[in-house]
């Protein structure tokens, strides 16, 4: 007998992560391999959350504190919030899931922008809401836009800043400007995982519209400049009314124990992420300048990676630079996405760019 699947489940595809380092070895018999796709640190996690995790194995038979007290207050005194105004997920990507569960009935509408996380648009599409796509402008949200397409179904705005795959942000006056006019009863999603990278002082201060009571969620990670993506823990720190029916929904012990003693030390090494910060700013002038030498336009970023235009089928290059040992991150048409990496990951994708778009490999020029 046939599975009986809802069309809206019909409707999507499976998420795809970046290709594993030891999966490509495999493939194509590489010995090294480096990996610039997923938007990890490339300096690894927090020494301080390493040094936490020692011992821990010895608790793995027990479950881990369900309300993880300590991490959420943590993260309270960092942002001077209140500790029942924070909740944890699974990586923030479970924290998506969630607000699209508690805030979403079959037919309500959710905004976002047509180029950005593909999880919102799964999320919606999974609780049987209606996905409501806005075009980018230059790449960057258009927020006059959104704001246009609300209609009394609209339930939840999502805001990537910086944006993925992008890089770009909205400015805070254009952000004041979007909570100025949206109606009071649309919560709005700031993800902002990137948030430790950002340097322009024009980014706006999300959480001060939390603070005023605005019905708006901020939402971190620690996959990003902390490093721990294979631990998957992130937050979302919004009104207690909101947390409130947020953890209604929300699985009991979502936070793994391993998890939450490094996040709890790692929210604490600023030298680390001084460090990751600066690893991050001599990585990406690296890059302009080596893209901008191959004639390869980038988009402005205020993030830890780079939006490229190869300017031809970008699934070519993306497969000619596996073959290279380079595994990057193609998104769409002739766009991909690059990571920075060390400053010797950084040179070997530039020299293995410009193998491919010059063809120095008769049979790449061939292919592409």
């Amino acid at each position: 007998m046939a599975l009986q699947v809802h069309p809206d489940i019909l409707s999507l595809s499976p998420y795809v992560p970046g290709k594993p380092i030891d999966e490509l070895q495999r493939e194509l018999g590489l010995t090294r391999v480096i990996k610039l796709a997923s938007n990890e640190n490339p300096l690894g996690p927090s020494p301080k959350a390493l040094a936490a995790l020692s011992g821990a194995q010895d608790m793995l038979h027990r479950y881990p504190d369900g309300g993880a007290y300590q991490l959420r207050q943590a993260i309270a005194d960092r942002w001077k919030v209140a500790e029942r105004q924070v909740i944890l997920g699974n990586g923030s990507d479970e924290i998506l899931g969630l607000l699209a569960k508690t805030f979403l009935s079959p037919g309500d509408e959710a905004i976002m922008a047509d180029h950005t996380f593909v999880i919102y648009k799964m999320e919606v599409t999974a609780v049987h809401g209606k996905p409501v796509v806005v075009p980018l402008i230059n790449w960057t949200h258009d927020l006059e836009s959104m704001v246009r397409a609300v209609t009394p179904r609209t339930r939840l705005l999502f805001l990537c800043n910086p944006n993925n795959p992008t890089g770009t942000i909205v400015s805070a006056e254009a952000v004041d400007r979007l909570m100025a006019t949206v109606p009071e009863d649309v919560i709005i999603v700031f993800d902002e995982a990137y948030f430790e990278y950002v340097r322009n002082p024009r980014f706006p201060d999300a959480m001060s519209y939390v603070k005023q009571g605005r019905n708006a969620i901020v939402l971190r990670t620690f996959s990003k400049i902390y490093g721990l993506a294979g631990l998957r823990i992130g937050y979302g720190i919004s009104t207690v009314e909101i947390i409130g029916f947020l953890n209604r929904v929300r699985p009991p012990f979502n936070a793994n124990s391993l998890a939450q003693k490094a996040a709890l030390a790692a929210l604490g090494d600023d030298e680390h992420v001084a460090k990751s910060r600066a690893i991050n700013v001599a990585g990406m002038e690296q890059m302009e300048q080596g893209l901008r030498a191959l004639s390869v336009p980038s988009i402005q970023t205020e993030t830890n990676f780079l939006y490229f235009d190869a300017k031809r089928d970008g699934r070519l290059v993306f497969e000619a630079l596996l073959r290279e040992g380079i595994i990057v991150r193609h998104i769409d048409g002739t766009m991909l996405r690059v990571t920075i990496g060390r400053p010797d990951e950084n040179a070997a994708f530039l020299q293995a760019l410009e193998k491919v778009l010059h063809g120095e490999r008769k049979e790449i020029a061939r292919g592409l």
